[in-house]
């Protein structure tokens, strides 16, 4: 196997029989020389763990940042968005499985250091830099060297991962970030088993840990799958939980699926049933919950908590009202509206904007 390029790694130890153990994640790959962990981009080079994707992503693009979905952090500011191959999970659902379930590195057609990543978003206007599309705890090294030449430009760092990540690299991975948009899958091991090929437990403690350990402002998602998770005891439990061990202030998305890779006989998810997780997660004292991939005004705007007042309306990604004060409370009873907020929100709107790969003159 030839590698042309390659990053090391730090999370990795060499078991007795020669072989050498990833520790980053709970899979605990066990490689011989040449071969690739389940993520497909650490690998064994002579007897150590190397990430093959440094500096090679799957494209680039601006996007609202409530896309990601952000909808507390900067409201209506544009993020330039990035990924690279591979993934630590084999989700039968996945939405972005172009990318994520990519063995090819073609796939990654597009080169940048981290500091041309942080010029790139910076020239663009972004405010933020999301590490998307697969899951970036896969190129920790990546993510971490391009977010810390992010923070050298001002630039925010937004990750949108699954949280099956190890304690050892949660804080070498997280430090770095701004806000962490996390997959809750489901509420059920056996859904992570047989949908996911993981467990549900390390998802959970990732999230405790940003809550109780970490400043990262913290959305939470829900795909909604019709038949595998969207049943009324799970949803309860769930948002319970949310609510007794994360906060009621942390934000719940549901959003809707549409049949995709290994579940393409699958409906697309009802209207109705993103209503009624989102009526749900309110009744059991969730303060903000959303609707997503449906067009549902009500569904996607952010009441206060207390008076229930407009506080942000959106038509899609597009806001539409805006009743925050300069110190991002509400304008009616001046309760204040958790998130990280500016005294004016951007305009970016609904626009997506592809970019060329950055290049290093730029």
């Amino acid at each position: 196997m030839i590698i042309r390029s390659y990053r090391k790694t730090r999370y990795w130890h060499r078991l007795p029989d020669g072989r050498v153990q990833c520790d980053l994640c709970p899979r605990a790959c066990r490689l011989k020389e040449g071969q690739q962990g389940f993520c497909f981009v650490r690998t064994c080079v002579e007897g150590e763990i190397v990430l093959t994707s440094y500096g090679r992503s799957s494209g680039f693009c601006v996007d609202p940042v409530e896309k990601k979905p952000f909808y507390h952090f900067l409201p209506g500011t544009p993020v330039l968005s990035f990924g690279t191959a591979g993934c630590n999970l084999s989700c039968k659902f996945c939405q972005n499985w172009d990318m994520s379930k990519s063995r090819e590195m073609d796939t990654l057609a597009a080169r940048a250091d981290p500091e041309t990543i942080a010029r790139a978003a910076q020239q663009s206007g972004c405010r933020s830099v999301a590490y998307t599309y697969n899951d970036p705890v896969i190129f920790l090294e990546y993510a971490r060297d391009t977010a810390l030449a992010c923070r050298a430009f001002g630039i925010r760092n937004l990750a949108v991962t699954a949280g099956y990540l190890n304690p050892e690299a949660w804080e070498d991975f997280f430090s770095v970030m701004d806000g962490a948009n996390v997959d809750l899958k489901a509420f059920r091991e056996d859904f992570y088993r047989r949908l996911c090929g993981g467990h549900l437990q390390p998802v959970l403690e990732t999230l405790e840990y940003l809550r109780r350990e970490t400043t990262v402002w913290l959305e939470l998602t829900t795909l909604l799958i019709p038949g595998y998770n969207e049943g009324e005891k799970e949803l309860q439990e769930m948002t319970q939980w949310v609510v007794e061990h994360l906060g009621p202030e942390v934000p719940m998305h549901f959003t809707a699926f549409h049949p995709d890779w290994q579940l393409r006989q699958v409906p697309p998810t009802p209207a109705a049933t993103l209503r009624k997780a989102r009526e749900i997660a309110l009744a059991n004292g969730v303060r903000y919950a959303y609707t997503g991939n449906v067009y549902d005004p009500v569904g996607t705007s952010t009441y206060c908590s207390k008076c229930r007042a407009l506080l942000i309306g959106r038509n899609g990604y597009e806001l539409t009202a805006w009743h925050l004060d300069g110190r991002g409370c509400c304008k009616t009873c001046g309760t204040p509206c958790a998130g990280r907020f500016e005294a004016q929100p951007g305009n970016w709107g609904n626009r997506r904007l592809p970019l060329s790969p950055p290049s290093a003159s730029s």
